[in-house]
């Protein structure tokens, strides 16, 4: 893969001392001629030029990575894009949210990779703060707060908004997952009549989420530190600190006593990252070129680094305006229709799966990594956690968690508040989380109302667990399956009725259907009529008489 860098200054030198060690790097262009030298003297097999243009008719280059001063990145990019080539551009994408639109439709349009150099996303801790965040570890996120200082690197091109604050604008973004619905952002110049060197930004979330980031290139020490406080305790990033006690878990919480807050303070504990560490920058390096193979759009994609040049944009009217705005919001696409229907108060997590004509009602919860299938409905009070598998036509109904190794065919229904487990012992001090136990309900399979199956077992095809049965084992096709512990009581036709009255060859008809079954060998039975992986007429798909009436007839 060959990869050209487009400037190799302060930060750009960085990048080509990376992308080198990843074997990539075929091309630096600089405009100056001592570094273009200095590049040849270390490193032996890497061309050099200051000639972009050459670079973007050079076929053996697939990527670019611009390390360039912020004011050229909209013009270097777009000419990339339109070349053909797949694009690393370092922060900020443009300057102005409308080259950073045209940036991202003209990536879209060329099928190119466009990745935006937001680096903390790479970060070993930031890595691991967000996996914590997603298991709850501090409960609900209250407030998020950022302090970036130094003194210097002193710029005239931009201001410290734009050169120190993208990053923890990034992250917090990425971290509550929305637009901020309110900004008020406030800068003091000291060295130069128009450019801010201290801002103070303030953030509330439609969550309920608030932050600031407070950045400063006047600052007599260096701090990079970030904050997260939640219901249930703190964490603590500070990139200036050694490897493992760059991230701290601080267990604090709020008490109340007599209508007062107290708090509770813990010690804190230092999060193991020596293992897992990587430089952050090699990292990002790594995923760039691993998006260029894969053709898989990064975490900080284009449109990743258009949210971030909105919420910039807007810090930096406030800036000039010295006035907060209350009714911020981002200018939007016409959002894509989507092809299932979810109530308002229904959550449904990005990365989730999730098919057409499906419906998902009142407080129901489908976590990234879990796959619905078509024309499914969930009732009220419903979650499906991630790396759950749900088929095509599956009802759920109200208050029931669909956990982790569980895996539902098509056309199974899920009564009112039946109970699944993934863990056969559990114990709240003792983490399996990665034994959870697989359970399986297979097609056309009926679960009633506050059965409880175990797990590790399988529901056959077409099985009937009565209303409040414990199932401890395999349940077969058509069995029906009744008490506590559950046992088989019978077998029941597909069209949901119990089969009795065997005839001389012991074939049971369906009352319903007229669908006739056989005990094949002890244990196995099966539809004569029908395969039982088919799917029904469509005469056989709707009833007309009721259970209750069938039951009369029959006794």
């Amino acid at each position: 893969m060959g990869i050209a860098v487009i400037g190799a200054g302060y930060w750009g030198k960085n990048l080509v001392r990376n992308f080198h060690s990843l074997g990539a790097l075929k091309i630096v262009c600089d405009a100056d001629i001592e570094t273009r030298e200095k590049i040849l003297k270390e490193y032996k097999n890497v061309k050099v030029t200051d000639d972009y243009n050459s670079i973007l008719k050079d076929s053996s280059v697939e990527a670019v990575v611009i390390a360039s001063p912020a004011e050229t990145h909209f013009d270097l990019a777009m000419k990339a894009l339109n070349a053909g080539k797949d694009v690393f551009v370092e922060k900020p994408l443009a300057l102005n949210s409308s080259d950073g639109k045209k940036l991202v439709e003209t990536a879209e349009e060329k099928k190119r990779i466009l990745f935006v150099g937001h680096i903390l996303h790479y970060h070993p801790a930031i890595i691991k703060l967000k996996a914590m965040l997603s298991h709850g570890i501090i409960g609900r996120i209250e407030y998020i707060y950022s302090n970036r200082l130094s003194l210097g690197k002193i710029r005239r091109e931009e201001n410290i908004l734009w050169s120190f604050a993208p990053h923890d604008i990034s992250i917090m973004l990425g971290i509550t997952g929305e637009m901020p619905n309110y900004i008020d952002c406030t800068g003091s110049n000291f060295l130069h009549a128009k450019i801010a060197d201290v801002t103070m930004s303030n953030f509330k979330f439609p969550s309920g989420i608030s932050a600031h980031i407070f950045v400063s290139w006047l600052n007599p020490f260096k701090e990079q530190k970030l904050v997260i406080v939640g219901s249930n305790g703190m964490l603590v990033f500070d990139d200036t600190l050694d490897v493992n006690m760059k991230l701290v878990h601080y267990p604090h919480i709020i008490n109340w006593k007599n209508g007062m807050p107290f708090p509770e303070k813990a010690q804190g504990i230092n999060i193991e990252l020596s293992e897992d560490w990587i430089e952050p920058l090699k990292n990002e390096c790594m995923e760039f070129l691993n998006a260029v193979k894969t053709r898989k759009k990064p975490i900080t994609s284009g449109e990743e680094g258009l949210k971030v040049l909105a919420v910039l944009n807007e810090c930096q009217l406030h800036i000039e305006s010295k006035e907060p705005s209350q009714t911020f919001s981002i200018p939007r696409e016409k959002p894509q229709e989507l092809k299932y229907f979810a109530h308002q108060t229904a959550t449904i997590d990005e990365g989730a799966e999730i098919g057409e004509g499906t419906k998902i009602w009142h407080y129901s919860h489908v976590l990234k990594g879990a796959k619905i299938g078509k024309g499914c409905i969930l009732g009220q009070n419903v979650n499906v956690d991630g790396g759950t598998v749900i088929g095509d036509n599956v009802k759920i109904q109200n208050n029931i968690s669909v956990y982790t190794g569980l895996e539902i065919e098509d056309n199974a229904f899920l009564g009112p508040s039946c109970v699944f487990t993934n863990v056969s012992n559990p114990r709240s001090e003792i983490k399996r989380h990665s034994l959870y136990e697989k359970t399986i309900v297979r097609k056309g399979a009926t679960i009633g109302a506050n059965a409880t199956i175990v797990c590790g077992v399988t529901i056959g095809r077409y099985a009937f667990i009565a209303a409040g049965a414990v199932v401890t084992k395999n349940v077969p096709d058509y069995a029906l399956i009744m008490g506590n512990p559950g046992k088989q009581a019978g077998w029941m036709s597909r069209h949901g009725h119990r089969l009795i009255n065997k005839d001389s060859k012991g074939i049971m008809i369906c009352p319903e259907s007229g669908f006739k079954y056989q005990e094949k060998e002890p244990g196995r039975l099966v539809c004569l009529d029908i395969n039982e992986d088919s799917d029904l007429p469509m005469d056989k798909k709707k009833g007309d008489v009721s259970y209750r009436e069938i039951k009369a007839k029959r006794s």
